[in-house]
């Protein structure tokens, strides 16, 4: 959280439905990083010290409000029951948010870039200018195209915002152009906004004309400069990708600053929340979701996907593993290729190395659970606990049918299915004797032969 002393507000605009994403579901819910759109940007404004937080929403939207009360439990919400543009979509949010001191900061929900550092350098803008009534954040895009223009004044303040569209030819030659990201003086908020008019072809009511309000009533705007990547606003499906891309390739360049070695970085990815210690090793198509933390001296192979879990000291994972979510990796832990663990706690030292599932599950310190073993913990309705102590080791091909609890030191024969508990430092196996037929596979081969040639002739 940012370190300042002004009262900070929040409205996040998120009643779009983003039709061009072709979608039922609405646009600011599809995801970057595992997140998504509208949970970054209610991170962003926890970030830099806000409260109270609304969030703009259309009627119907109930899931879009559960994300932002899941990141912000105490997060306003706010109906727009009908949209009218930009400046009515703020206005809707006064009901909830009231009065208001210091500065209001309006954002977008499906801007997922921003950054606090930019976020925070408007609003030391507003806060170094007393006479300043709103700072927009701007930025300079390869083609301007349709984006508004910031029109400077010769004192370098801001004079007004022009839409492509009422733009001069003058006007339409200035780069630095509209992000929609603005901070406005609280206590003048919503004065400005009740004087916003809607005479123009849509009849919407622009949040852009608040600037010329702002200078008519004698205070100044100013427009601070941002990364064209920052705020890129999503629209449809390959702006999304390319959201993630950038999002992907700053996650990348912080973890390697950090100490984190990744041999292929471009086949990495990361997910919003990931925490990864120094000298950590990830190789090649590894795939982080939600939820993941790896403590110093991890090693994680290739082409494994981890997800809510957290993965201790100097622990190996993969090559392609799973972990799925609740799964928790003790120190020195080794998790081998074609394994899957699901709400597993293991603890330190043990061993799971080829081609097991095991869910459902806690196994003790230094325990060694052998190739293709498996917990059964779910009977078709309900789910059971598998407990396997200290020490522990099952052989090859065993099924443990939960609940079951194994205990320190205990023995699985390979091949055994175990539906009973077994005592600390018992063995337990559940093979038929072994009968062997002398010559059995010799007189097998000629009668299979015979009935073959047989076949063949008729």
């Amino acid at each position: 959280m940012a370190t300042q002393t002004t009262q900070i507000a929040a409205v996040i605009l998120a009643a779009g439905k983003g039709t061009r994403m072709k979608s039922s579901l609405p646009k600011v819910l599809h995801e970057v990083a595992s997140l998504p759109m509208v949970g970054h940007v209610v991170k962003l404004a926890l970030d830099v010290g806000a409260a109270p937080i609304a969030l703009v929403v259309a009627e119907g939207m109930d899931k879009v409000a559960a994300v932002g009360r899941e990141i912000a439990g105490d997060v306003d919400v706010a109906i727009q029951k009908e949209q009218h543009g930009t400046a009515h979509a703020v206005l809707a949010a006064k009901p909830v948010l009231g009065e208001l001191d210091g500065i209001l900061l309006v954002l977008y929900g499906d801007t997922p870039l921003l950054t606090q550092a930019t976020l925070e350098s408007v609003i030391k803008a507003m806060d170094a200018d007393p006479k300043c009534a709103v700072a927009v954040l701007g930025f300079i895009p390869e083609d301007a195209g349709a984006y508004g223009r910031l029109v400077l004044a010769e004192d370098g303040t801001l004079e007004k915002i022009v839409e492509a569209k009422d733009a001069s030819e003058d006007e339409l030659a200035i780069e630095l152009c509209n992000s929609g990201v603005m901070a406005i003086r609280a206590e003048l908020a919503w004065k400005l906004l009740g004087q916003v008019k809607n005479e123009n072809a849509k009849k919407e009511f622009y949040l852009t004309d608040v600037v010329g309000l702002a200078r008519a009533g004698g205070y100044t705007a100013l427009a601070v400069e941002g990364d064209a990547d920052e705020v890129l606003g999503v629209n449809a499906r390959g702006e999304l990708a390319m959201a993630e891309a950038i999002f992907q390739y700053r996650a990348r360049q912080k973890f390697m600053d950090a100490g984190v070695t990744l041999i292929d970085p471009d086949s990495v990815f990361f997910a919003a929340d990931t925490v990864i210690a120094n000298d950590v090793l990830i190789e090649p198509n590894v795939f982080f979701g939600a939820g993941v933390t790896i403590a110093s001296g991890g090693h994680i192979k290739a082409f494994s996907h981890i997800e809510g879990a957290s993965i201790g000291a100097n622990s190996t994972v993969g090559p392609f593993a799973r972990l799925r979510p609740n799964t928790q990796l003790g120190a020195d832990v080794k998790i081998g290729n074609f394994v899957e663990l699901k709400a597993a706690d293991v603890k330190s030292g043990a061993k799971i190395s080829h081609l097991s599932y095991i869910g459902d599950a806690s196994v003790g310190e230094d325990a060694n659970i052998g190739a293709g073993t498996i917990t059964c913990n779910y009977d078709g309705y309900l789910k059971y606990k598998t407990t396997i102590g200290k020490n522990v080791f099952v052989g090859s091909n065993s099924a443990l049918v939960a609940p079951v609890t194994l205990g320190d030191g205990a023995m699985i024969g390979a091949g055994s299915v175990i539906t009973e508990d077994v005592a600390g430092d018992a063995i337990a196996l559940t093979r038929t004797a072994q009968t062997v037929k002398a010559g059995g596979a010799k007189e097998f081969r000629a009668k299979k032969s015979t009935e073959k040639l047989a076949k063949k002739k008729a």
